[in-house]
């Protein structure tokens, strides 16, 4: 059973990167490396899939071995929360809008301080 949970977070993982990399405000990779993790738990050989594909495999390793993050990937990280923040500023009333921009925050700062 629990198997099956893993796979089909791996699944919904991995189908949330794959709209993330045609959305510009959905992260791609952070979702690749939840894949990796659901699949090393349910299925070794789409694990592998992963863990050799062109563009994730790097970013997916790179996490793996040091908690790194790249630094474009840090910028695109920060701009996008950025975005996300004075969007929020401009579209929400006052407390509520304050939940985003905290967490644009909070997020950030914990992007920052990764290796790269």
């Amino acid at each position: 059973m629990r198997r099956h949970f893993y796979l089909a977070c791996g699944f919904l993982s991995l189908g949330l990167g794959a709209i993330g990399a045609f959305l510009p405000l959905l992260p791609t990779v952070p979702f690749m490396i939840l894949a990796a993790f659901c699949f090393a738990r349910s299925s070794p050989a789409l694990e592998a899939r992963l863990l050799e594909h062109r563009h994730f495999g790097p970013h997916i390793r790179r996490w793996r071995e040091r908690g790194a993050i790249s630094r474009r990937g840090k910028k695109a990280a920060l701009a996008a929360f950025a975005f996300s923040g004075v969007l929020a500023l401009f579209l929400s009333p006052f407390p509520w809008c304050l939940i985003p921009v905290a967490a644009a925050l909070i997020g950030g700062t914990w992007i920052w301080t990764r290796p790269e």
